[in-house]
């Protein structure tokens, strides 16, 4: 079985080992031309000692001498962690909950393989994945030969990568025995991503705990190309082997395809929603769309508790503090952080935003869709309706992360207005987030089996928002990113011109895909 997964994702993961090796290696090269002095290299420390700056990269204690090999655990490893995350949590639920929904595995498990042969072999193959990354990455840092890398910081580094990759397959790995479908165990894990990410940036911007309790956190505090500090990987390495201990026993527990949690008994008939296909559109994304509005607002919360100490926080900025103030002249600096906090909720955001339009995806791959079309049931309208759902649903979460940055922000700076201003400036994000999601759907029209590159877009996106100054990104290159068009108000004047243009391009977008999809045939 460990073989025959390999053989089916023979593409998959090479893909994602170099999708991970080569930006990795290709910013490290970056940062050795843009910052070859330890002068230039102090400036960036300076500049990224901000808490806004602190909340997207990693600890403090990076700064103190900040060296390329400092640079690339401070601004790199949380990033880089996330999508190795992200790869752990996808090849986990491919082959056990997804299996099981498609048949597969009851089928093999009337031949003579053990209950727990299918759980043993995708843990060897999300080891054997997450140690190749480890090596892969330490070899291509350590071979670069650059002022500060060396073998034992590269190795940690990768260490620290794979560490992360497997708290993120044990977790999945649970939620997976405890619910019934694959949708909804995507869903959580990746929510529990966002969850780690925004429990690393608060510990990192002063409450120390929670980056203790994340596993992004754990691989930070290494302190890696510093102290090297291998004792924290440990706790990882822990979390895992308890999630995987937990999770054996529940796998005898259950039948095969049904959640240790028993789905709730449905109604005698359905509900007027769920004759039309976006009734059930969004009663397939509804834990989804739960889960991600409650971390939304939470994510929104801790950030925007923040907003009433900016002022103080600034101080930590030091002897470049007045170099940078002048940009903010005549802006408070509160505006500025709450203005880069929302940018980094956008960007989460469209997490779940994309997994909602590409849901309908899944679905022809499973062949699902033929049942649906084979009555009066039009491709537009099918169509439309998960368009539909995926638009309403990036307003839900960008409102919802406002919402509670706005509460969190009104209390602590004492100025209700920063509810209202916090909500527009959430919502505003709405027309980038449609682009992206136009490109979703333009690709399920035209390419369907490259759907998949949607997500380079955020990807992009956030590269542009996390790295882009530091890299010194041409001014060209970032407008690629819809989200840089985006005024950042409260910090700047609300300027309605972009969202009009982004809702165009996110139209003609969607008018494409809808297009091609009436034309194609369906496929699996």
């Amino acid at each position: 079985m460990f073989r025959f997964m390999l053989r089916r994702d023979r593409v998959q993961l090479p893909v994602w080992i170099l999708g991970i090796v080569l930006p990795i290696v290709g910013t490290l090269a970056a940062y050795e031309s843009l910052y070859s002095t330890a002068a230039e290299r102090q400036e960036s420390a300076a500049m990224m000692s901000s808490p806004a700056a602190i909340s997207m990269t990693g600890p403090e204690f990076y700064l103190e001498d900040y060296t390329l090999g400092a640079m690339m655990g401070h601004q790199m490893l949380g990033f880089m962690g996330i999508v190795v995350a992200l790869m752990s949590v996808l090849l986990i639920v491919r082959h056990t909950r997804k299996e099981e929904e498609t048949g597969r595995t009851e089928l093999v498990r009337a031949s003579v393989t053990g209950r727990h042969a299918n759980t043993t072999a995708v843990l060897m193959l999300a080891v054997a994945v997450n140690l190749v990354v480890a090596l892969v990455v330490a070899v291509g840092l350590g071979a670069t030969g650059a002022e500060s890398i060396t073998w034992e910081g590269s190795f940690l580094y990768g260490a620290a990568l794979a560490v992360i990759g497997l708290a993120f397959s044990g977790l999945t790995l649970l939620f997976v025995q405890l619910l019934e479908h694959a949708r909804g165990a995507i869903g959580i894990s990746t929510g529990m991503i966002a969850i780690a990410y925004t429990l690393r940036a608060i510990g990192d911007m002063g409450e120390e705990f929670f980056s203790w309790i994340s596993p992004i956190g754990w691989a930070q505090q290494t302190a890696v190309y510093l102290d090297n500090l291998w004792w924290p990987l440990f706790i990882g390495l822990a979390f895992f082997l308890v999630m995987a201990a937990i999770a054996y026993p529940l796998s005898t527990k259950r039948d095969v395809g049904a959640g240790m949690i028993p789905p709730r008994r449905g109604k005698a008939s359905a509900s007027a929603a769920l004759t039309n296909p976006l009734g059930l559109a969004y009663r397939l994304q509804r834990t989804n769309l739960i889960v991600w509005s409650f971390a939304m607002l939470l994510f929104g919360i801790a950030y925007g508790s923040f907003l009433g100490e900016a002022d103080k926080m600034i101080e930590s900025i030091g002897d470049y503090a007045e170099e940078m103030l002048p940009a903010l002249e005549g802006i408070s600096l509160a505006d500025s952080f709450a203005a880069m906090f929302i940018s980094i909720a956008s960007i989460v955001a469209t997490i779940p935003a994309l997994q909602s339009i590409l849901r309908l995806r899944g679905e022809e791959k499973e062949g699902r869709l033929d049942g649906m079309l084979a009555g009066a049931l039009s491709r537009y309208r099918l169509l439309g309706s998960y368009v539909a759902a995926a638009l309403i649903n990036t307003m839900i979460l960008l409102f919802m992360a406002g919402l509670g940055m706005g509460i969190a922000g009104s209390q602590s700076m004492d100025n209700s207005a920063y509810l209202t201003d916090l909500m527009i400036a959430g919502l505003s994000y709405t027309p980038a987030l449609w682009v992206v999601i136009g490109v979703a759907v333009a690709l399920i029209g035209l390419v369907p089996r490259a759907t998949s590159f949607s997500w380079a877009v955020l990807v992009f996106a956030f590269l542009v928002i996390y790295l882009g100054g530091a890299l010194q990104m041409p001014e060209w290159v970032m407008k690629i990113s819809p989200y840089q068009h985006i005024a950042r108000f409260p910090a700047e004047e609300f300027n309605w011109v972009p969202l009009f243009w982004l809702t165009a391009i996110a139209a003609a977008l969607i008018a494409v895909g809808m297009y091609s999809f009436r034309r194609r045939d369906i496929s699996m």
